[in-house]
Order: C-alpha cells, then structure tokens, then sequence
C-alpha cells in the first residue's frame, strides 16, 4: 500500500521551494499538491493528460477553455488534455491535490 498524509507532503513541497510536488507515480496516473500564494501568478500551460483538481484549501477562480469560475474547498474540476487553464485571483492561498491520467509526461 501506499499511504500519504497530506500536511507532511505541504512540508516536503516548501521544503523543495517549487509550487508544485509529485508524490505518486504509476503508468496509470500521476498525483501530486499544487500551492499558490494569495495574489500570485500561476504559470501553467495546457499537459497531454487529462487532469482533476480537488481544492483542499483557499479560494481561488479558475478559467478553463473558455470558462471561469470561483473555486475554494472541495471544488472539483475536470481539465482535459491540452485545454488552456489556470487559477486567478487568488483571494487565499490555494492548496490543490491534482490526479494526471495517464501519469504526466515530463
């Protein structure tokens, strides 16, 4: 089995100074925590996986091809593979578990 415990992936993240941090890998999927600070930028550009977000924490908008909507704890959303996306107007610092099937490419 293996097991995670979400706060000690937080440390491992800020200890590594990178907003985002895999933690599993399996052909399959991928998964891993994506922080942003409140106010911040987020530099991401459309993967070749399909991808889920669950917001566990902060509040946030989220655009999505096209669509843009309020995000904050226990928001889901769907992103399909090379689809435009990014979080906006971070009002809270914004904690993301994020699940890429198949797992993501490099």
């Amino acid at each position: 089995m293996e097991a995670f415990e979400y706060t000690e992936l937080q440390g491992e993240r800020r200890q590594r100074s990178k907003s985002y941090l895999e933690f599993l890998r399996h052909r399959s999927m991928s998964m891993g925590i994506y922080e942003l600070s409140a106010e911040s930028a987020d530099p991401q550009q459309p993967h070749n996986e399909d991808e889920v977000y669950y917001v566990v924490g902060g509040r946030a908008q989220i655009y999505v091809g096209g669509e843009d909507r309020p995000v904050g704890p226990g928001s889901i959303a769907f992103v399909a593979a090379g689809v435009e996306h990014r979080f906006h107007s971070i009002e809270e610092d914004l904690s993301v578990l994020v699940f890429f099937a198949p797992a993501e490419t490099d």
